[in-house]
Formats: structure tokens, sequence, C-alpha cells
């Protein structure tokens, strides 16, 4: 079974024209897919099409074995795929690193001590121990990409969706990214730039090019 399906993706721009043209794509149980093409290609759009945070003008969305069409067909998505933002402030919000990280937890129901056990576990596990109480928004650049991961994984999805996740990281950092990816079950999509990054983390690559998606070599 596919975890994602999506066929003959089309969407549009206002002002912008089409962006996706014809876009298809399968991602499978253990799949690590590398998608490329140039900025504005449609590459972060065809990421949160497939959440249904966009609504393609043509073509069909399944996720998880079933269609997916209204906007109540992806809250059961959402919660079983989660996004890396490309700009982590996007995506931090709370005073500090445990909150941001318990925020996911706490919305799935978990109790507080729930939450904070998941905290201390997945920051162990991470290596990101010493983070915990900092305060988010006088982190880093890198030390923000790394959190904003960790509160996507504590939600545990079964799948990650990763936009331009080695931005602003340092070699120490991209290095520290590329390890934590390796011990990870989820299946992968992942956006990058990086040709260097996207060998040591996928094994299959589709090139997005005048809206459509072709296969290509993971470094090129």
């Amino acid at each position: 079974m596919n975890l994602f399906h999506l066929e003959n993706i089309h969407h549009a721009w206002p002002r912008r024209g089409p962006v996706l043209s014809g876009a298809s794509l399968a991602l499978k149980a253990g799949d690590r897919l590398a998608i490329t093409g140039h900025n504005g290609a449609g590459k972060s759009t065809l990421l949160k099409i497939m959440l249904g945070l966009i609504t393609p003008d043509q073509g069909s969305v399944e996720a998880f074995g079933q269609k997916r069409q209204a906007e109540a067909d992806f809250h059961d998505v959402r919660r079983r795929a989660g996004l890396v933002f490309q700009d982590a402030d996007d995506q931090l919000f709370c005073p500090t690193v445990a909150d941001d990280i318990a925020f996911g937890p706490l919305n799935l129901g978990k109790s507080r001590d729930e939450a904070a056990a998941i905290v201390d576990q997945l920051l162990t596990r991470l290596d990101l121990m010493y983070l915990r109480d900092a305060i988010t928004h006088r982190l880093s650049g890198g030390e923000k990409r790394l959190v904003t991961l960790a509160c996507v994984l504590a939600m545990e999805p079964e799948v990650l969706l990763l936009d331009e996740p080695s931005n602003a990281l340092d070699e120490e950092n991209e290095a520290r990214l590329t390890d934590i990816l390796h011990t990870l079950p989820q299946s992968i999509v992942l956006i990058s730039h990086d040709a260097s990054f996207r060998a040591k983390v996928a094994n299959r690559c589709l090139h997005l090019k005048e809206g459509q998606l072709v296969d290509a070599p993971v470094s090129a």
C-alpha cells in the first residue's frame, strides 16, 4: 500500500500562473524520497497539498489508503504525517523548548505528565536535553531546526515531510541532523537544494520541472 499517492496534480497561484501541471508521486513504507527543483517550482506547494493545507485545482490525493478531498478527510493525515517547515520560526511559538515539544502531545489528549515524559524521552534520544528549558526565540538557527524536528517527532508520525531541513545548519548540526534521520523508522519526503545532504538521507529522487515530477539521481 502507498502511504501517499498523488495523481495528476495541477495548481496555479493567482498572478503567478501554474506551478504544478500534472505532478504525480507515490510514497511507500521505507521510502526516503528527495524532491528537487528550482526556487518557485512548487515543491513546498506539493507538501502542503499532501496535507490538505492547499487544495489542488485538479488531481487526486490518496493518503494511507484512502482518497482525501474534504478538509475533514485530512485531519487524520495531519496526525500521521508531520511537516517540518522551511522557516523554523513559523513552527515555534511557545516560551520554552519543552513547551513547544509538549504542545502536540497535549493537543492529542495526553496528560501533562505524559507530555513531559515524551519531551524528556525525545530530547534524550536526540541528545538535545541541554536545550530542554531554553527560551525558544533565543536559540540559534541550527538549534531551532533541530527543535522543530523534535516537535514533529513528539506526535509520533508515520511520515516526515521535511522542507529544506538543513537550512541554517552549521557543519556540526547538519551532521547531527543526518545522524538523527538515519535512526528514524519513518518514511521521509525531503526537499533540499543541498546535493550532499540529499545523498546522505534519500534513497530516491524526483525532480520537479515545468510542473511535473520526473525520476532523477539523488545527488545531482
